[in-house]
């Protein structure tokens, strides 16, 4: 419940953004931003879980060729009172796993070839009920809405900052006043919405590791999983796809080092597992 309405006040947190630029900059040019990033973000709810397969080269498999993967998500998935999801395998020794889909109907569960080779069945079975506990709390809907307001703020931003180019009607200090704001405006809102996605990530994180938990009746499969995934990321990076779509999957696939570890999308491991801890199931 804490981290539902963490998200809800980051979702209110963009759009009030939104609306304090809007203004500012003027109702023609918010409303064709508006438009351009509902018309790319329908697109993108429509058609994302084929994007990131076709991104993440992910390949669907039968029953037939992974029984024991099926029957695992089978059991999952009708703890979680779903429909079963489409199971695919992305090739690659990246020890990981993501969910996609725009709600549990048309909802999918790739893993790939690595965490299927370095988890135990419990350990797996933690990791997939995570992935179904974000396709039972609708996650990919909530980072539509997310990418439409944040995309909007975006597209300002980068309005914005060519707009200062040229400066602004006005006398000489009115002009210098008129593109410092812009300027500032251009580069720190853009920066506020990436924070704010990324918050929303985090915060999304942390509830399928709880819904997994208490789907299960334990966190401990998912703990051992969460440690052993951290160190295999690292031994093996993914070595093609999008940095775009590292929030989809369960751990960072991408190495994140130094102080840039600040800003992945997803929460330190060592927070998740003293959460998953605490937990009273």
């Amino acid at each position: 419940m804490e981290n539902t309405v963490k998200t809800v006040l980051f979702l209110g947190l963009l759009t009030g953004i939104l609306l304090g630029i809007g203004s500012f900059w003027g109702s023609t040019g918010l409303l064709i931003g508006l438009a351009f990033a509902l018309l790319m973000n329908v697109f993108s709810y429509f058609f994302s879980d084929k994007i990131v397969l076709w991104m993440y080269r992910a390949k669907e498999v039968s029953e037939k060729e992974q029984p024991a993967l099926h029957t695992m998500i089978k059991e999952i998935a009708d703890l979680a009172h779903i429909p079963k999801p489409r199971v695919y395998i992305v090739p690659s020794d990246n020890p990981n796993a993501f969910a996609t889909g725009r709600n549990p109907k048309h909802a999918v569960v790739a893993v790939t070839k690595g965490i299927m080779a370095l988890l135990e069945k419990e350990e797996m079975r933690g990791v997939l009920a995570h992935e179904i506990s974000h396709i039972k709390n609708r996650d990919i809907l909530i980072a539509s809405i997310a990418a439409t307001i944040a995309g909007v703020i975006s597209y300002i931003g980068v309005m914005t900052r060519w707009s200062a180019l040229f400066g602004f009607g006005g006398g000489d200090n009115d002009s210098r006043g008129n593109v410092l704001t812009f300027v500032v405006l251009g580069i720190i809102t853009p920066i506020m919405a990436f924070l704010i996605q990324m918050a929303i990530s985090r915060s999304r994180e942390y509830q399928a590791d709880e819904s997994a938990a208490r789907l299960l009746g334990s966190g401990d499969g998912l703990v051992r999983a969460l440690h052993k995934l951290e160190n295999g990321v690292k031994r093996h990076p993914l070595g093609f796809g999008s940095e775009a779509g590292a929030s989809l999957f369960i751990v960072n696939p991408f190495t994140w080092k130094g102080f840039m570890t600040i800003l992945s999308t997803h929460p330190a491991t060592e927070e998740r597992v003293a959460r998953l801890k605490l937990l009273s199931l």
